[in-house]
């Protein structure tokens, strides 16, 4: 199988680890990956601000350096539902019939991390080591659009050591929403910190997700508490082998 890692933008810029994880996981079940050079941002800002017409060279872009791939991994519900659910959108948009017909042969062979681990290569057990107990926040995109279900959780019940404790109101958004968070501030922060809330009376030590955008916007109000819970993604927790440091 012939495998990509979209790292996605946000990613690359911020969260490089993540995607290094992503590989490291990768690598150890047995599968290379390749890390397309001319990939660049998927066009999720764009879309969700209603600048399609900019959005169209962006989906174009994405095509062309995913083309020929098997399997196109990201660490980002977010951009995974970019791609698969609003590209077809942007292509339609554009008028361009073979744009329309690029992205229905590349969209559908991207994957969320957690569906590639569990519904393709068919694994809940990544001999993932992690000792420390955790709290998982399903994103509002992995939830209602990608519906990846239980899929992250049953990857971290598998991890030795792993104590996955319940989040209460887990479902609710955290309130970042990608620009929500800068056009809607003050809103945005107050249900961080309801989030926030219920996080720390859970006792975890670590706050994971599929999505370092909810994980940027918790983790900056947990540090502004002066919190000793961690963020993490998923993919950093599969990928790790012994005790965290």
């Amino acid at each position: 199988m012939k495998i990509a890692l979209f790292i996605t933008c946000f990613n690359d810029l911020l969260y490089p680890d993540v995607g290094k994880a992503v590989v490291r996981l990768l690598n150890r079940l047995g599968h290379e990956v390749e890390f397309p050079e001319d990939q660049t941002c998927c066009g999720q800002i764009h879309f969700n601000t209603g600048y399609r017409d900019e959005c169209v060279p962006l989906v174009r872009s994405f095509d062309q350096a995913f083309d020929g791939f098997d399997a196109i991994v990201s660490p980002s519900a977010s951009c995974a539902t970019m791609v698969r659910h609003h590209h077809e959108t942007v292509a339609r948009h554009s008028g361009d019939a073979s744009l329309v017909a690029s992205v229905a042969e590349v969209s559908p062979r991207v994957y969320e991390l957690s569906e590639f681990l569990v519904d393709v290569l068919g694994v809940t057990d990544v001999g993932a080591v992690f000792p420390h107990s955790v709290a998982f926040h399903p994103t509002c995109h992995s939830l209602r659009l990608l519906a990846i279900g239980d899929r992250p959780r049953r990857l971290l019940e598998a991890v030795s050591g792993l104590e996955l404790v319940e989040l209460p109101g887990a479902t609710e958004c955290c309130g970042f929403g990608g620009t929500f968070a800068v056009k809607n501030a003050d809103t945005s922060v107050a249900m961080g910190e309801d989030k926030i809330g219920a996080l720390i009376g859970t006792g975890a030590e670590v706050l994971a997700s599929a999505d370092t955008s909810c994980l940027m916007h918790l983790g900056g109000l947990l540090s502004r508490q002066r919190s000793m819970v961690r963020v993490m993604h998923l993919a950093e927790i599969l990928a790790s082998t012994g005790p965290a440091r």
